[in-house]
């Protein structure tokens, strides 16, 4: 196996033992997230720890990045203390049920690129399954911790399967929570959304920003669009 780091322009990051690699709707929600440098972030489920890093490159205050299987927290934290800011980033080895009834803390922004699947669908490598399977979290605990952690005026960003995507606003509805933007992602030019990066929060909003965004062209090259949103990120 290759155990060469994956470089972006500004930071470096192994992602070998981690359940949640580095992937295509991770790197996208962290791009589309806006911060500000005062902004204390939390990021559930972190993995190898790319959407803190992403975040620490835009520029914000400080993340902590709660992770429940013991090797994808040890990445993070190597991942994190290789980096620019690791004074910054911290990585938790913890339960976000737990960790959301001990931290202490309330945070400007949430972000979680969560588990999926649902039923008998189930990936066969125990350690995926558990990065993987709303079994081990559902998305409403996930609600629960986010509506907990979250301050009055703070944003929540996740980003979901389309079809699922509907599930979980009803969830996030019934907890007080309201869609402020979207952005439906778009794998091949001409075919249906099949993720979508959603912004809530506990303010009523009086209508939904919405936008679409297209991978790759009909060869499968990658659009135009999707280069210039990642050329502060990728390697030229």
């Amino acid at each position: 196996m290759d155990q060469r780091p994956f470089f972006f322009k500004k930071f470096a990051l192994f992602h070998h033992r981690s359940t949640m690699k580095i992937g295509t709707d991770a790197i996208l929600l962290a791009r589309w997230v806006e911060v500000s440098d005062n902004n204390d972030v939390l990021d559930i489920g972190t993995g190898c720890g790319l959407i803190p890093l992403m975040l620490a490159q835009k520029g914000i205050k400080s993340a902590d990045a709660v992770e429940i299987d013991r090797d994808s927290y040890e990445e993070a934290a190597q991942n994190f203390g290789n980096s620019a800011w690791k004074s910054q980033l911290c990585a938790i080895n913890d339960d976000i049920r737990h960790y959301t009834l001990t931290c202490g803390k309330k945070y400007d922004l949430i972000v979680s690129n969560p588990p999926f699947f649902f039923g008998d669908n189930v990936p066969e490598k125990e350690k995926k399954g558990l990065a993987r399977h709303t079994n081990t979290l559902s998305y409403n605990d996930l609600i629960i911790s986010v509506k907990s952690l979250l301050k009055p005026d703070g944003r929540f960003f996740i980003v979901l399967p389309a079809l699922e995507s509907k599930t979980f606003l009803k969830d996030a509805a019934n907890h007080g929570f309201y869609l402020k933007k979207e952005m439906k992602i778009v794998p091949i030019e001409g075919k249906a959304s099949n993720r979508i990066n959603m912004q809530l929060t506990v303010n009523q909003v009086d209508s939904v920003e919405s936008e679409t965004f297209v991978l790759r062209n009909p060869d499968h090259s990658f659009t135009n669009e999707y280069k210039e949103f990642l050329k502060d990120f990728y390697l030229d």
